[in-house]
Order: C-alpha cells, then sequence, then structure tokens
C-alpha cells in the first residue's frame, strides 16, 4: 500500500479544493489517518474507491469519538531581557480547543489485499453543527454503522438512505456514548424495565395512601 502521504497527495489532485491532513497516531498502533474537509469528502471517498491503484472498495468499520471542549498547554521560547541581558526562556501558553464529533472509517482493498487506510471527518461542534456528509453511497456497508454512530453520538449524516435509531428506542433522549452523557435513573420509557434498571424507576413511583387493615403499597405511575 502507498504511503499516507503518497494517498493524500493523490486525492488532493483529484478532488481540486479539498483539505487533507495527516493525523498522526503515536499509540502503539501507530495507525495515522487522513483528516478529510467535509466539503470534499464524497468526492476524496469516491477517488479511494475507484483509483486502480488503491481500490478501497470495502469499508469494515466506522465508528463516532467524542472531543469535549479541551485545553491544551504548549511550550514556546520568547527572548526577554534578564538582569540587561537578553535570554530566552519558556513560557507555557494555554489553547482552548472546542467540542466537536468525528466519524472514523476503516477502509480495506479486497482487490489488492491492503489496508487498513483510516479516513475521518469533524462536525463543527457538538450541538447544532454535529453533522457530516454520509459515505454510505460510496460504501454500502457504513450504513448501519453510520445509524449507530448518529444513535449513540448523535451526528446526523446529510445523504444518509435511512437515518433512524438503531440501538435506543424513537422516545429515547440525549446519546449515550457522549462523554458527557449522564444515565438517568428515571427509565419512563424503557419498554422493558428489569433487575437494577426497575430498582432505579421504583424511586420515582408514588405512595398510595395507606388503608386500615392493609399494607402500604407503592404504585406504579401511570
Amino acid at each position: 500500500m502507498e504511503s499516507l502521504e503518497q494517498i493524500k497527495n493523490r486525492a488532493e489532485l483529484a478532488a481540486r479544493g479539498a483539505k487533507i491532513d495527516i493525523v498522526v497516531n503515536p499509540g502503539p498502533a501507530q495507525q495515522s489517518s487522513l483528516l478529510i474537509d467535509n466539503e470534499h469528502a464524497a468526492a476524496v471517498a469516491q477517488f479511494l474507491r475507484n483509483h486502480p491503484a488503491l481500490t478501497f472498495d470495502y469499508c469494515s468499520n466506522a465508528t463516532g469519538v467524542d472531543w469535549l471542549d479541551r485545553v491544551i498547554k504548549k511550550t514556546t521560547k520568547v527572548k526577554t531581557v534578564v538582569d540587561g541581558v537578553e535570554k530566552e526562556v519558556d513560557q507555557t501558553i494555554e489553547e482552548k480547543i472546542p467540542g466537536y464529533l468525528e466519524a472514523v472509517y476503516h477502509l480495506y482493498s479486497m482487490k489488492h489485499k491492503h489496508g487498513p487506510l483510516i479516513i475521518r471527518m469533524r462536525t463543527a461542534n457538538r450541538t447544532d453543527g454535529a453533522r457530516l456528509p454520509s459515505l454510505t453511497p460510496i460504501w454500502r456497508s457504513a450504513e448501519l454503522q453510520e445509524r449507530e454512530i448518529f444513535d449513540l453520538y448523535g451526528i446526523h449524516f446529510e445523504g444518509h438512505p435511512d437515518l433512524r435509531r438503531i440501538l435506543m428506542w424513537d422516545e429515547f433522549v440525549d446519546h449515550p456514548m457522549r462523554k458527557d452523557y449522564r444515565e438517568p435513573d428515571d427509565y419512563e420509557w424503557e419498554p422493558t424495565p428489569h433487575d437494577d434498571v426497575l430498582e432505579k424507576a421504583k424511586q420515582h413511583y408514588t405512595p398510595r395512601p395507606q388503608l386500615d387493615g392493609a399494607e402500604n403499597v407503592t404504585a406504579q405511575p401511570q
């Protein structure tokens, strides 16, 4: 398989105006990826699938990632005067990065038997800008996995043929895989509450008035 730099250069030439960055993974796997701008994502994806030397014809996995607001500390060298002598000293600068969501795809070539190539897209934010273009029209295997990302992370995939919840029930509010998600203790809409879920729900039951000669029982919510 060609290097990420080579694939990046090929894709930028094929999809004029596309902005692609290499995201380095410092972890043990060292599987760096290509960050593709949303406007040209479909064109880049089609190029990756159709180019004869690449032929990434199979999307094995698509998943979501939630990045909360965070502060990164950077150390830079600055010149200052100490006791009349100019010196370089370290200065720490804090940079605040607003939160966003990502969709990450692992691509393989069944024809050439190479891969994975990892590509990713980022949303504008975690609220009204949580939208990305669907890559299901390019790789059909992404259909159910984009639905899962939509369900659990709240990314709206524009152009998806059937975007609806796949794990949670329709009335469920919120997205359980987001890092700021808080599990409710009242599963009012839980279709079949059992065990610990039922015990939490009982905390919200309304006690019935106690009758003479009868034990106090708890009424379930209507």
